[in-house]
């Protein structure tokens, strides 16, 4: 509540308010800068904030922090492993730091470790990992306590597309069981990929919050138009999505992106969207995705940015 954080005369967070509920997964938006670290660090009673309270089911995390994180797990950063050690070692000591009784740490350790699709290598040591194994480790060291709030820090950075799509994955599957993910990130795809709802940040200033749907359909300026991307499980070809796809209700055109992939552009509007997808799936075609555009979500963003400078 009027969370503000300031270095002297700089202000890195400016009355933020944000509240959050339920099981979804919310993006963090913003340039370099911008104020997402700030937020997450002060969640975590990392930092102190300079005004206002920082309230995980309602309590404060700077007033009472053992109790207000005692079901939130967070990855703020990117923390370094020690490569003499097994994953193993290493969340045994992060689990005996936060106290989770010695009777169920090897339970915790490997519930946390077959969630990250890491078994094999709970025994190996971490220094032999690539970047996103490493990475997949942190994000179990964050679940080591059967959080029903996670915390991310960017969770993709610096890794390689491969590792970029396993820590992605991991991400919608926590979404899955009852959880709330609060994920900070500069990848634009990545959140419209994963996240439900999207939150943007300026200049320390929260500028929107909404699910993506609606912030889209706000601040993309097509006019009341919806945009969603559609992947098939199979190739189609042009004469498709002229005789099929074009011919559908509210459909205002579309546009092929390669032999799997293709953009809808339509009259906005919940309900629309809702039928848009009953048809396409009517079709028998092979849907295996329906989301908004990425490039939506760009064109928001980009305006958003743009009126805070």
């Amino acid at each position: 509540m009027n969370l503000s954080k300031s270095y002297g005369s700089f202000k890195a967070l400016s009355n933020l308010n944000l509240k959050l509920e339920g099981s979804k997964c919310v993006g963090y938006l913003g340039p370099n800068g911008s104020g997402k670290t700030t937020t997450l660090k002060l969640f975590t009673d990392m930092i102190k904030a300079s005004e206002g309270k920082a309230l995980i089911n309602g309590i404060s995390v700077h007033e009472n922090k053992r109790m207000a994180l005692e079901h939130c797990g967070a990855l703020i950063e990117s923390p370094e492993i020690y490569p003499s050690f097994t994953p193993r070692e290493a969340l045994s000591m992060i689990a005996e730091i936060r106290g989770i009784p010695s009777a169920v740490r090897k339970k915790r350790i490997e519930e946390a470790v077959t969630e990250v699709k890491m078994n094999e290598w709970l025994d190996k040591k971490v220094g032999k990992f690539s970047k996103g194994m490493k990475q997949r480790i942190n994000i179990a060291s964050a679940l080591l306590s059967e959080p029903e709030i996670v915390l991310l820090d960017e969770p993709s950075t610096g890794l390689d597309p491969r590792g970029m799509s396993e820590v992605r994955d991991i991400v919608k599957s926590l979404k899955k069981q009852n959880r709330l993910v609060f994920m900070s990130s500069h990848l634009l795809s990545e959140v419209s990929e994963i996240c439900d709802e999207v939150a943007v940040i300026d200049h320390g200033k929260l500028v929107e919050y909404g699910t993506i749907e609606n912030v889209t359909a706000k601040w993309s300026g097509d006019g009341g138009q919806g945009l969603v991307e559609v992947e098939l499980s199979k190739p189609f070809d042009d004469t498709f999505l002229t005789a099929k796809v074009a011919s559908l209700q509210n459909v205002i055109s579309i546009e092929k992106t390669d032999s799997k992939h293709f953009n809808v552009r339509f009259a906005n509007g919940d309900e629309n969207q809702e039928k848009l997808l009953a048809d396409l799936v009517a079709l028998k075609i092979g849907v295996i995705s329906f989301r908004p555009s990425s490039s939506a979500l760009e064109d928001s963003y980009l305006k958003l940015v743009k009126d805070t400078m």
